[in-house]
């Protein structure tokens, strides 16, 4: 298949181009600068320019292929809300691009949190309103799609996609505790995040590519739930820096506006999505992978 990724060079992006290419598929990748154009053609990736921010070139690289991963996403949280609706405008796009034809678009989404603290999320679960949950202008635009006949389904992803060289939002939790001296947690910290390895995730949007179901939702999700306090005595150990428990109040202090998601408890299940797909994640786990991130060494 000839496949358009967009945030072809991103920290998700790059790994399924990777994925893509080992499997055989041709890839269109999304460049918006001159340099992420350069580390395309150094991987042999056919360079399309174009920007999130300009929903029609995004429709002129999907016109070109069989199939749309879409991956790229806008990540300045002091514009969260309108870099979530920057992308429902973007998946609207390349959605109308493909209608009409037999053509497939993988949308990627974050996890539902914060309808049911503390319940196991499943991939039947439907999103917040994005009026309740930004990010689920994702899914919505996804919708919208799928109603106009195209072949859509979703990945949604946890909070922590993680690497060696990367954690997702645990790297922001590893900023702050550099900054201030103390790594933290909310309350007694055993609230949960699920979480799944940067490598088993684009596996995870081959297969769904590959194998997926128009219409479906999939979980990127290797581990259901790993407690925050973990995750913050691994930090407090490899920087030589005090564990601390916040009050919620507090957390808002400490965390700023990444307080309220380090007090979630929101373990998922990808049960749905191994047994559909034949996913298996096989990379280490959160933390053992935290225990050697390269943005922990001294």
């Amino acid at each position: 298949m000839r496949v358009f990724v967009t945030g072809a060079t991103g920290f998700i992006g790059s790994v399924i181009v990777r994925e893509l290419i080992d499997a055989g598929h041709q890839v269109l990748g999304l460049a918006r600068s001159d340099g992420a154009a350069n580390t395309l053609a150094g991987l042999g990736v056919e360079v399309h320019r174009g920007d999130l921010s300009a929903p029609e070139s995004l429709a002129e690289g999907a016109r070109t292929c069989d199939a749309v991963i879409h991956t790229a996403f806008i990540h300045d949280f002091s514009e969260y809300q309108a870099n979530c609706e920057t992308d429902r405008r973007a998946i609207e796009a390349l959605g109308s691009a493909l209608a009409g034809f037999d053509r497939r678009l993988i949308v990627s989404s974050g996890m539902v949190m914060g309808s049911t603290p503390g319940r196991l999320g499943t991939e039947e679960d439907a999103p917040l309103p994005s009026s309740a949950l930004p990010r689920s202008a994702s899914e919505e635009a996804a919708a919208s799609v799928a109603a106009r006949g195209v072949h859509t389904s979703v990945v949604r992803l946890p909070p922590s996609v993680h690497a060696r060289e990367q954690q997702g939002l645990v790297t922001l939790m590893i900023a702050l505790a550099r900054a201030k001296g103390v790594s933290a947690y909310v309350g007694d910290g055993l609230n949960r995040w699920p979480a799944v390895h940067q490598l088993d995730a684009a596996h995870l949007f081959r297969l769904a590519l590959e194998k997926g179901s128009a219409g479906a939702r999939y979980h990127g999700v290797a581990e259901e739930g790993v407690p925050l306090r973990e995750i913050a005595q691994v930090i407090g150990r490899r920087l030589n820096v005090p564990v601390v428990s916040k009050s919620p109040a507090q957390a808002a202090e400490h965390f700023g506006w990444l307080g309220p998601m380090v007090g979630l408890d929101c373990p998922a299940s990808s049960a749905q999505t191994r047994e559909r797909l034949k996913w298996h994640p096989t990379q280490l786990g959160l933390i053992p992978n935290l225990d050697r991130a390269r943005d922990l060494e001294a």
